[in-house]
Order: structure tokens, then C-alpha cells, then sequence
């Protein structure tokens, strides 16, 4: 009997074993489908996120190169139009240095009894540091006199730094290196309390993109200025791709339509939301210094031409913003005149096309009164009499002596009869390129000098060999890791650092560990999106990495919050999370955008005229009019809802997308349809025109910048009609146009086609 018992009581025993390992066997295979779902899900959201901003930053490109066509094929009819158009469109790029200290005049600037704010003496000391930062913790704001003595001060100590900055170990116990903080004051908080403050003992590089985008970019720059001039052998700041005024002039995407057409939407559940969407910096410090804003734009611009473009560290770690491409080559960069390039986004192309249109009226001739034979004879006439007196390339120290001598000649009679300012002056001085000692020394292209700029600001890895043009971004390359190791072995480099690109957890290795990518805005497409990180390196090179979420809210979210629940496709809304809740609303308002598009394209598919086409069909059409390389069919169940026979009435879900919007904005769905598409780089084209960021377009922009525009769409227009033009835009009759009077015209031109 006992025997029996034991028997029976190893029989149910076994059962259970069984039963149990059945059930961890389901439980096991149950939780790897939930985290491959949560993990396809992180994808998708984190590629919505990522296509829309790239595609921003493409429409940015596109629109500057846009003007930069208008101009490489406008001919200014007057030397009156010719001073204009370069104010409008090359301002900045060319500024005596007499002449901006006198603009930017602080010491004249009184700062009243009344201010309560953190005050600024030089040469700066820890207790400045330190007392700004306490200022802007309680919101408290710089006065303009200040901020204009810092960017003075930081411009001089700039200027003599080298195009890439060496730092060592050896001086201190490691370096710590911090990305993208896009105007997130609070990240750059939490990085001092969790690292400590700069100090002799603590060495920073900040790897550029310090503004757009978040609200508080001003307040960044001043703190990292501040810690530059207080501690400037322990302090680096690299330039990233938003250290470029034209970047600055854009404020925001074609998603999110703002119920006030100068204010981010606001919205109290979502504010990273808006923030994603917003650029912004230009308006950022017109909104924080009224009076004096636009001397501070002017002084920045400057100030950001002159930050170093990489950091070496210990010789074997290369700190660059984006990227290197095939044709990169350190020792150009580090004999560049970085400070020529105050926008990467320029090229050569207009600039040298602007300088041909000056120095074809050296004669006091304007362009339009001599013939194209004249024009070319009074431009080469001194060139080509210099010319026949060289002296024979065999002396070469005799013929190095000439060429300084002609190109001298030329430059003072250019001076004389052509307002040219001291950095073009720089520019056309051939001792800038080639040593006059060498004739053997490297010549280099300003397109070349260009490129080599652009690709390290713009430029994002790709696990493909090779190199090609980053088109997703508009500007700079995609580089692979042959790429990768080709520097690293040409340079005797261990590994490359750089920012550039959001990563969920703050930092990300890639190329075989041979690329880091470091980014410190946390939060950054949405509350809870994103860690922020930065990387310490010890005298080992042996990065550790520190990760911080700066949002007190970030950390109070649920995981459903964080990642919604398993029922990903169900469809509808149902457990998707806060983050994929922003992502397939920013993605909804891109596709209501393009409404006029999709439509088109859909009914290509529809033959029959059905109303309805295949879901494969419409994920083709989608991608085929936004071009976002997203993945349409795993997004099609938080998009559409198919029929049971498995098509979709499209019009239906057209008229949806539009009642969504309609919901939020008011206005008729067509216009808003087309304000939602273009209103960014209308707000663009508006920045670009108000040159001095008064928020006003004046009648005499306005003329200008139409003949700009009728020029190349071959439109006759009389003074008169141009002036009757912009009365009518002018709608409350006080001699400008602002944007919203702006808007309107756009607005009633849509509705009358």
C-alpha cells in the first residue's frame, strides 16, 4: 500500500512538473512576442519621429537653395538694388570688424536701478558662473548689456582658438562630453548636479547644437559661454549644423498649426510635443530682448562662425557634430578660415556670382548700361595687362612676390570703387590659400573648404559600405563603416564621438564600436521618448556613460504610459502609449497636409472608380506622395480600419483626417489643408525678407523681393503695380505687412483658385 501511495502521490507529482514546465514554456513564448511587439512598436514611433524632423530639416535645404538659384540668376538693375538684395540675403556673412562693435555698442546701453538681475564684470570669475546659473533657475533674465559684453568677450577669446581643439587626460582626471542640448536648460542642470560645474579638474566638450527646437537656447549659450571664458583650457565647444543663422530663421514643421500664428500650439498635456515641432531661436531672442534682439542675432551669428568645427582627445578620439564623409581630410580642416562660413548652408556659387556683379561696376558703370563684350573687357583689362609682365614661374620666389603684389593692386582698387568689407577682403587675398614662400603648398577650392564643413555638421552612419548623399537629411553623407575605419587608420584614431542624431537611450555605438553617438536632450520628440546621456573618458579612453531623464513627469509615467499595452493590432487607439500617441498624431497632420496629394494618388489605384482601393495599394500611394520611408503596412492599423473585405473607402478616411483638424483649427479644411503644408516655410520666407527681425515687412522689402521673385517667373510688373501690390496686403494701412497680414493674402490667393 505504502508503495502504491508513493506511486500515485510521483504520478501527480509529475503532472504538475509537467503542467508547470507547459505553462513557463507559454509564459516564455507569450513575453518574447510581447517584447518583439514593444520593440516593433519603439521602431516604428522612433522612425515616424525621425523621418518628419529630417524631412524639416530637408525643407529647410531646399527653400535656401531655392533662394540661392534666385540669386545666382538675378541681375540687380542698380547699384540701389544691388546694396539691398546683398543686405536681404548675404548680411552677415561680411561685417567689418569696426563696424559691428559700433552696432553692438554695450557700453553705451545703461542698465537701470530697478534690475534685479545677475550683473557681469570681466575678466569673469567662478561666483558669475555660478550666479547665473542660480538666475536662471528662478527664470530671471540677462540684461542685453550683458549678453552683448559676453558674446564681445567670447568672440575675441574664439577667434584665437584653432579649427580643432586639442584636449588631454593628462591635465585632469577625465573629459567629459556632452551632445545635442537643443535650448533644454534643464538637461544641461541635471548634467552639472549629477557631473559637477566645469573647474580645473573637470573638463567639458559640448559637441554643438546648443540651440532650436526647446525654449531656453539663449540661456544655454550664455552658461557655456560663461564657463568658456571663466575656464577656457577646460571648457570646448564644437560647432554643430543649428550653429547657422539661416537653420535659425525657421520655427517650426508642417505639422502643428498654431492657433496664433506667432505662438507654439500650446499644449498642456503634450508641451515636448510643440517643442519637437519648434526651431525657433531667431524668435526666441527677438521675443526675450525687443529693443535690442536684433543686435544680439547679429553679434551671435558671428560668435557661432568662430566655434571650433572637432576636438581631439589625447590625439586618438575625434569629436566631430555629424559626421566625416570618403573626402575628408583633418589637416584642410584644421587650415580652413571657418569664420568665412557663417551659414554651411551657403555655397560658393552665389557668393562669387554677387562679387562678379561688383566688380563688373568698378567703372561706376551700373551693369544694365554697358554691353556683355564692355562688362567683360573692364573686368579682366587690369588682370590681363598684370598679367603679360609675370615673371617666369622658374623664380619662384620672384613669381610669389608678384602674385602678392597683383592680387594687392586689385584688392585696394576694388576697395575704392566697391564697398568691400574686410572678410571679403580676406577672401580674395590669395596669401590666405597658398603660402607666398610655397609654391607646393595644398590650394583648395572655397567649395571644396565648404564641403569638408558641411560633411562633418551633417553627415550620419549607415551600416552599408561606403558613402553617399544623405538625402533623407538634404544635406551632408551617410558614411559606412569601411568609411569609418579608413579615417580612424589615416589619422591613428581609436574611435569617433559624435551627435547629430536622437537615440532612446542617450547614446548608441555603431561601425564595430568605432562610432559613438552621444546625445544629451532628453525628452526630445515627446515626455518619456528618450534618455539623455554624456560619456566620460579617462586617461584609458574607456567611455562610461551616464543616463538621465531631466522631466519630473518622465519619471512618474506608468509602463503602459511609457509603452502601451500588448494590444498594438487591435487598431484604433487601444494601449498605445503616450510617445506612439505623438508620433501618429504628428504623422496624422502630415498626411492631412498632403489631403490634395493622397487623394490624387489614390485614385490612380481606384481605375473603376469605386471609392475604395487595396490596403497594399494605399500604403504604395502614401509612400509615394510623402515619402517618409516609413513602414506603411505595420502603422496601417493605428491609421485606417479597413472593410471586412479588406479595402478602404478612402475618401471616407480623407474626410476623417480633415474632421480631426477641423476639430482643433476652425478653419475651412481646404486652406488648412494647404497653411498646414507651406506655413513653415512661409514663416521662412517671412524671416528671410525681414532682415531685421522687426516682425514687419517693409513696402521697400517687399518691392525687392518681388522683383526677385518676378524675375525668375519671368512676370511683368511695373513699380506701380508692385506698390499697388503691397497696398493691398497692407490691410490696416500702417506701411508694413506683418505675418498674419502675410498669412491673409496667401490665404485669399488660395481661395480665389
Amino acid at each position: 500500500p505504502s508503495t502504491g501511495a508513493a506511486v500515485a502521490a510521483w504520478h501527480v507529482v509529475s503532472v504538475f512538473v509537467s503542467l508547470a514546465f507547459k505553462a513557463a514554456v507559454l509564459i516564455q513564448r507569450w513575453y518574447r512576442r510581447y517584447v518583439a511587439r514593444l520593440e516593433m512598436r519603439r521602431r516604428c514611433t522612433w522612425r515616424i519621429f525621425q523621418s518628419i524632423e529630417y524631412a524639416c530639416e530637408q525643407d529647410q535645404i531646399k527653400l535656401h537653395n531655392f533662394f540661392s538659384y534666385l540669386m545666382d540668376h538675378f541681375t540687380p538693375s542698380s547699384s540701389k538694388e544691388r546694396d539691398f538684395i546683398s543686405r536681404m540675403f548675404i548680411s552677415g556673412e561680411s561685417v567689418k570688424e569696426a563696424e559691428l562693435e559700433k552696432y553692438c555698442d554695450y557700453e553705451s546701453m545703461e542698465v537701470p536701478d530697478s534690475y534685479t538681475g545677475p550683473r557681469l564684470s570681466f575678466p569673469l570669475l567662478p561666483d558669475h558662473a555660478t550666479a547665473l546659473l542660480e538666475a536662471f533657475k528662478q527664470k530671471q533674465q540677462l540684461h542685453a548689456r550683458y549678453v552683448l559684453n559676453l558674446l564681445h568677450e567670447t568672440r575675441k577669446h574664439l577667434k584665437q582658438l584653432p579649427n580643432i581643439s586639442h584636449v588631454s587626460t593628462c591635465y585632469s582626471e577625465e573629459v567629459t562630453v556632452c551632445g545635442d542640448l537643443h535650448g533644454q536648460l534643464d538637461d544641461l542642470f541635471l548634467i552639472f548636479y549629477k557631473n559637477g560645474l566645469p573647474s580645473p579638474s573637470k573638463t567639458y566638450v559640448f559637441n554643438g547644437d546648443f540651440v532650436d527646437r526647446g525654449k531656453q537656447s539663449l540661456e544655454i549659450l550664455i552658461v557655456l559661454f560663461t564657463f568658456l571664458l571663466v575656464y577656457p583650457n577646460e571648457v570646448h565647444l564644437n560647432r554643430g549644423n543649428h550653429e547657422d543663422h539661416m537653420v535659425n530663421l525657421r520655427y517650426g514643421c508642417s505639422a502643428g498649426l498654431c492657433a496664433s500664428v506667432w505662438e507654439p500650439q500650446q499644449n498642456p498635456t503634450n508641451p515636448s510635443f510643440s517643442c519637437f515641432f519648434s526651431y525657433g531661436f531667431t524668435k526666441e531672442v527677438m521675443q526675450k530682448y525687443r529693443v535690442h534682439g536684433k543686435k544680439i542675432l547679429k553679434m551671435i551669428q558671428n560668435v557661432f562662425c568662430w566655434l571650433p568645427l572637432a576636438t581631439l582627445i589625447d590625439e586618438k578620439v575625434l569629436i566631430i557634430h555629424g559626421g566625416i564623409s570618403d573626402t575628408t581630410d583633418l589637416d584642410m580642416l584644421e587650415k580652413i578660415q571657418r569664420h568665412k562660413f557663417i551659414s554651411v548652408l551657403r555655397g560658393k556659387k552665389r557668393k562669387e556670382s554677387n562679387r562678379n556683379v561688383e566688380i563688373q561696376e568698378v567703372n561706376g558703370e551700373d551693369k544694365a548700361e554697358a554691353s556683355p563684350a564692355e562688362q567683360d573687357a573692364a573686368t579682366s583689362l587690369c588682370l590681363r595687362s598684370r598679367a603679360a609682365q609675370a615673371p617666369s614661374m622658374a623664380n619662384r620666389l620672384e613669381f610669389s612676390r608678384w602674385v602678392r603684389q597683383t592680387v594687392q593692386e586689385q584688392i585696394e582698387r576694388c576697395r575704392r570703387l566697391v564697398d568691400v568689407s574686410e572678410s571679403e577682403e580676406e577672401e580674395l587675398t590669395y596669401s590666405s590659400f597658398v603660402s607666398m614662400t610655397d609654391l607646393d603648398a595644398p590650394y583648395w577650392t572655397r567649395q571644396e573648404e565648404w564641403k569638408q564643413i558641411l560633411d562633418i555638421l551633417w553627415s550620419d552612419p549607415m551600416p552599408q559600405e561606403g558613402c553617399r548623399e544623405n538625402t533623407v537629411r538634404g544635406g551632408g553623407c551617410y558614411f559606412g563603416p569601411d568609411v569609418t575605419e579608413k579615417i580612424l587608420e589615416k589619422y591613428s584614431l581609436q574611435f569617433l564621438i559624435r551627435s547629430h542624431e536622437c537615440k532612446q537611450e542617450g547614446y548608441e555605438f555603431c561601425h564595430n564600436r568605432k562610432v559613438l553617438t552621444i546625445f544629451s536632450a532628453s525628452n526630445y520628440y515627446e515626455i518619456g521618448s528618450n534618455r539623455g546621456a554624456y560619456v566620460k573618458l579617462g586617461p584609458d579612453l574607456v567611455p562610461h556613460f551616464v543616463q538621465y531623464q531631466a522631466n519630473k513627469t518622465a519619471h512618474t509615467l506608468t509602463m503602459t504610459q511609457r509603452q502601451g499595452s500588448p494590444a498594438f493590432s487591435g487598431g484604433g487607439e487601444r494601449g498605445i502609449s503616450r510617445v506612439e500617441e505623438s508620433a501618429f498624431r504628428a504623422l496624422r497632420e502630415k498626411l492631412f497636409a498632403h489631403t490634395s496629394g493622397l487623394s490624387s494618388a489614390f485614385k490612380a489605384y481606384d481605375k473603376d472608380g469605386t471609392g475604395r482601393i487595396t490596403l497594399s495599394n494605399w500604403a504604395t500611394a502614401v509612400e509615394s506622395v510623402l515619402r517618409l520611408g516609413l513602414p506603411w503596412r505595420m502603422l496601417r492599423p493605428q491609421l485606417v480600419r479597413s472593410a471586412a473585405d479588406g479595402t478602404l473607402e478612402y475618401q471616407s478616411w480623407l474626410d476623417d483626417l480633415a474632421m480631426e483638424q477641423r476639430s482643433r483649427e476652425h478653419i475651412q479644411s481646404g486652406l488648412l489643408e494647404v497653411i498646414y503644408r507651406n506655413r513653415s516655410n512661409l514663416e521662412t520666407i517671412f524671416r528671410i525678407i525681414d532682415r531685421d527681425h522687426s516682425g514687419l515687412i517693409s513696402f521697400e522689402e517687399f518691392h525687392q523681393t518681388w522683383k526677385l521673385f518676378s524675375s525668375h517667373m519671368n512676370i511683368e510688373l511695373t513699380d506701380d503695380g508692385i506698390s499697388d501690390l503691397v497696398r493691398s496686403i497692407d490691410f490696416n494701412k500702417d506701411g508694413n505687412i506683418d505675418f498674419n497680414e502675410f498669412l491673409e493674402a496667401f490665404r485669399l490667393v488660395k481661395q480665389s483658385q
